[in-house]
């Protein structure tokens, strides 16, 4: 089994610190709760217009969400 993306955990923390269910969000990325939650796991890997879209519906910078700082 792969390891997952450092982002992975950051990603769900933003989540859940925005009192936001996994559709809330795929809802924002305009894709499906399934896939979203692929996401989350790490099964998939996050595109990165959804990175993005993530980065300004969190306000929050690229590097603070893939945990580079």
């Amino acid at each position: 089994m792969a390891i997952a993306a450092p982002y992975v955990k950051r990603m769900r923390d933003l989540r859940e610190d925005h009192d936001l269910t996994q559709q809330q969000v795929a809802e924002v990325l305009g894709t499906s709760q399934t896939m979203y939650a692929r996401y989350e796991r790490g099964a998939n890997e996050l595109p990165i217009r959804h990175l993005v879209t993530l980065c300004r519906f969190y306000d929050v910078s690229a590097d603070y969400f893939l945990d580079l700082r």
